[in-house]
């Protein structure tokens, strides 16, 4: 199938479609090109968290094969993020309601709606998007939430045609203006300067700070309580 220029490969279940990207990847499957499942048994988020994989929600991955002159690819994290938001613009309004978490997270009321998960394959990168369409799990630490619980119905495919024209033209621009136009983009969309966060950094210590924007580079800027700004360029962010 077609949407676009991108070619979309459809399955009725996988385990995971990162994982199936990335063998697709290594044979020599096109830049642009995208999988998506109707189910998944071993989908994953971020650090190896298991991503609840209910029929009729969103599960797919992007693939983009990596150019010389390429922004750095840990940024695509960005890209992805507002090619997202967009999509979700399409069929809920530009009502508001709304806002990206660093570094991809789109919250809806306050709860999680979607999550992106990059992970490279050689000389590409695999980018997995899950999006609670027609239902949500329950987490104990942090609330979730899905586009049928906001009164929006719309079928996977139909979501899929959307996001992969935005994904399309957010990759474009990434690679013909470069990061800063993303990221101009990504702030327009996200929790205002202010907001307080916690930051859980992989060696499992906790910062507290307020949101100060991002640096040019993409990372997260946290305004301490003492003054000083601290660069964050791998973390679990929650809103506080």
């Amino acid at each position: 199938m077609m949407a676009g220029q991108a070619v979309i490969r459809t399955v009725a279940s996988t385990g995971s479609t990162n994982a199936d990207m990335a063998v697709l990847a290594r044979s020599g499957t096109a830049d642009g090109s995208w999988l998506r499942a109707d189910a998944q048994t071993a989908g994953r988020g971020r650090q190896g968290r298991e991503w609840t994989s209910s029929a009729g929600n969103f599960y797919a991955s992007n693939l983009v094969r990596l150019r010389p002159a390429d922004p750095p690819a840990a940024t695509l994290a960005l890209v992805a993020a507002v090619a997202l938001d967009e999509a979700v613009v399409t069929f809920l309004g530009n009502g508001g309601g709304w806002r990206l978490k660093w570094p991809n997270d789109l919250l809806l009321g306050g709860a999680k709606l979607s999550g992106i998960l990059l992970e490279r394959a050689d000389d590409a990168v695999v980018i997995g998007i899950g999006v609670n369409l027609m239902h949500h799990p329950d987490f104990a630490d942090r609330p979730t939430t899905s586009l049928a619980a906001h009164g929006v119905a719309v079928t996977p495919a139909d979501f899929l045609d959307v996001l992969a024209e935005a994904m399309a033209r957010w990759i474009g621009r990434w690679r013909g203006k470069g990061l800063a136009v993303v990221r101009a983009s990504w702030l327009e969309r996200a929790h205002p300067p202010g907001t307080a966060l916690t930051a859980r950094l992989p060696d499992g210590t906790a910062i507290d700070g307020l949101f100060d924007g991002l640096d040019a580079g993409g990372a997260l800027i946290l305004r301490l309580a003492g003054g000083e700004r601290r660069v964050i360029h791998a973390a679990d962010v929650f809103l506080i």
